[in-house]
């Protein structure tokens, strides 16, 4: 990944103004830089940001409106904003504090107390309480932006870089957004609108991490723990004491379930830190690549811990010389002489001694280790050579960075008096994961467990009928069940469509009851209509047919409608003689026949005889035909 991170730059002078010295931190954006204010002579902090972002226009513009708005912010729980500007590359110069920060106390296996998180999670509160105020949102609260001055005091760094970078059209080096989409809200990672609550869920994520060591959430691939994040809310342990109700809230998925503001917050963890003892000092991480002042200069290594000003002062009793005189003892003349020889020779060895060691250390030569995580094993070796370095790789484990990048190094990067060998952490990728155990599972059930599993699959997935697995549940995926796969491979998925379809049975012209039985065996509920109908060829009570119809092709288990006969359908024939045949067509329609041959027509003619016969109950089919004779002379009476 050439220029995923800015070069080493110590030595420059920014603005013409600013003297780099060593690095004390790298991240995905850029590097931060102790640094001397040549003109104000003040040790200063310089952030200075990717190379690449200074070809961003959009960038650029995003970044002085957000610089100069941090500017503004004066709190005491606040990184103070100095300067800043665009010298080749955009840089803020920042306070330089020297305690270091949350995350690399979490690096080096050092958590908090209960008491230290509510101190810490107050002050963070504070700082955001006042920030909120006036309109600036952090968005990126995480361990890496929580830096300590040499008390132990907590101060927020970064406001308003993510906004600013969010609009970047430079794309941060693989891996890089993992660092903080691991302190990511639900709404975050939904692509929501924000507010000031997201914030506060980011804080209660950075609490459960300083004291349990643990991030909740945490997964294989990041799209895996954005995902269970959506679906769960934080909920936290015994471990976090009082806090515990104050995590419960601020961690809940719905951002109207949360505390409603900073200003909330803060109380909340000045209510619980009220039941705890007092916090004891932080074991800060410090500037670890700090340069040494007086290399040359032997000093006693500091053990006790950086002071914490809330902390109960210690006073240790001094030891007391006693007054009381000596006894002197008397020597006799033999000793008195071999006394000035045994002075002699410990005075000779101590000069010689401490000449080796001064020479030792005269010898040591401040080595700059530059920053090697995020770049590739090649590409940090080669960093090193040139830097004047020996490299050795110390191990190789599972992280979610690409495999072969560099995540860890010792020294860590910064300045340092010592040895030339810097020793690394490779990424042998993600760890696989195990395919969930989704068969028999809804798909909406499934669908998540993939997604937090990490894996690719198509959606909707194909389907299969199947007489065992209930329509819309999985019937099969691969690879199986708990086999371990990569982040990110694929699954195939099928979904059951339930059982096949079945073909209708024949029950035409069977009885109702006989009927029911066949389509029971065929796994078919039977439905009556809800009135018979006359068939002219089946009889009464018999079925005519079936909805679908016979030998179509009908869902397993569905409705079949049977049609019942009531037989056919036969009607009266009326008497229509010495009726005029316009008369006699109206009462044979009226009946539901008509009106078949007719002889002698002639119009207003009258009917003479018809057949079949009338009048004497005769019942035909319905629609059937009668002929009539109509009388020859004319006349209209009979």
């Amino acid at each position: 990944m050439p220029g995923s991170v800015v070069s080493d730059l110590a030595g420059r002078l920014l603005a013409g103004r600013y003297l780099l010295h060593g690095a004390v931190g790298t991240g995905a954006s850029g590097r931060v830089y102790v640094a001397e204010d040549t003109r104000l002579r003040r040790r200063v902090a310089v952030k200075v940001l990717h190379a690449a972002l200074a070809e961003d226009s959009a960038f650029l513009r995003r970044f002085r409106a957000e610089a100069q708005l941090a500017a503004s912010l004066h709190h005491p729980h606040i990184v103070t904003v100095h300067d800043w500007g665009d010298d080749d590359v955009p840089f803020m110069v920042l306070e330089l504090l020297e305690g270091g920060s949350l995350r690399s106390m979490l690096d080096q296996n050092e958590l908090l107390t209960v008491s230290q998180a509510a101190r810490v999670g107050r002050d963070v509160a504070s700082a955001l309480e006042y920030a909120h105020a006036r309109g600036v949102l952090h968005r990126d609260i995480k361990p890496a932006n929580l830096l300590f001055d040499e008390h132990g005091i907590a101060r927020v760094a970064d406001f308003g870089l993510a906004r600013a970078l969010a609009e970047a059209s430079w794309t941060e080096p693989a891996g890089a957004v993992f660092g903080t989409a691991r302190y990511a809200s639900p709404e975050q990672a939904r692509g929501a609108q924000l507010d000031a609550r997201s914030d506060l869920y980011s804080l209660a994520l950075v609490l459960v991490e300083s004291v349990t060591g643990r991030l909740p959430f945490a997964a294989d691939t990041t799209l895996g723990m954005l995902t269970a994040r959506t679906l769960q809310p934080i909920v936290a342990t015994e471990e976090l004491g009082p806090l515990e109700s104050v995590i419960d809230r601020v961690g809940a998925i719905d951002p109207n379930d949360r505390y409603p503001d900073a200003a909330t917050m803060r109380q909340a963890i000045a209510d619980a830190a009220d039941t705890l003892p007092p916090p004891g000092p932080l074991l800060l991480a410090g500037m670890v690549d700090r340069a040494d002042p007086h290399p040359t200069r032997a000093a006693p290594e500091r053990t006790a811990p950086l002071f914490d000003q809330d902390a109960t002062e210690v006073v240790r009793a001094r030891e007391l010389t006693s007054t009381a005189e000596p006894i002197r003892t008397r020597r006799d003349t033999g000793e008195r002489r071999l006394v000035p020889w045994i002075v002699a020779i410990v005075l000779i060895l101590t000069v010689g001694l401490a000449a080796a060691a001064l020479a030792q250390v005269s010898s040591a030569k401040a080595v700059s280790i530059p920053g090697l995580r995020g770049l590739s094993l090649k590409e940090a070796t080669d960093a090193a050579r040139r830097a004047g370095l020996n490299v050795s790789v110390g191990a190789t484990r599972a992280a979610p960075d690409p495999k072969g990048t560099v995540i860890a190094q010792s020294p860590a990067a910064g300045v340092f008096t010592g040895g030339r060998r810097v020793t690394l952490v490779v990424s042998g990728g993600p760890a696989d994961v195990a395919v969930p155990k989704i068969v028999d599972t809804p798909w909406t059930t499934a669908k998540q467990a993939l997604d937090a599993a990490g894996l690719l699959y198509a959606n909707p997935p194909p389907t299969q009928s199947s007489e065992t697995i209930a329509g819309g549940n999985v019937l099969s995926v691969n690879p199986a069940p708990g086999a371990r796969v990569a982040p990110d491979a694929s699954a195939t998925v099928v979904l059951s469509s339930g059982h096949a379809p079945v073909n209708v049975p024949d029950v035409s012209k069977k009885s109702f009851d006989d009927a029911t039985k066949l389509l029971t065996a065929a796994h078919f509920r039977v439905q009556r209509a809800k009135t018979d109908a006359f068939s002219p060829t089946v009889k009464s009570g018999d079925v005519i047919g079936t909805g679908p119809p016979k030998g179509a092709s009908a869902p397993y288990g569905s409705i079949v409608t049977v049609q019942v006969s009531k037989g056919p359908d036969r009607v009266v024939v009326p008497d229509v003689t010495f009726e005029t045949i316009e008369q006699a067509t109206a009462d044979l329609a009226a009946a539901g026949l008509q009106v078949g041959n007719v002889r002698n027509y002639r119009p207003g003619g009258v009917v003479m005889s018809q057949s079949p016969t009338g009048g004497n109950g005769t019942k035909v089919l319905r629609n059937s035909q009668v002929d009539l004779v109509l009388r020859q002379n004319g006349r209209n009476g009979p």
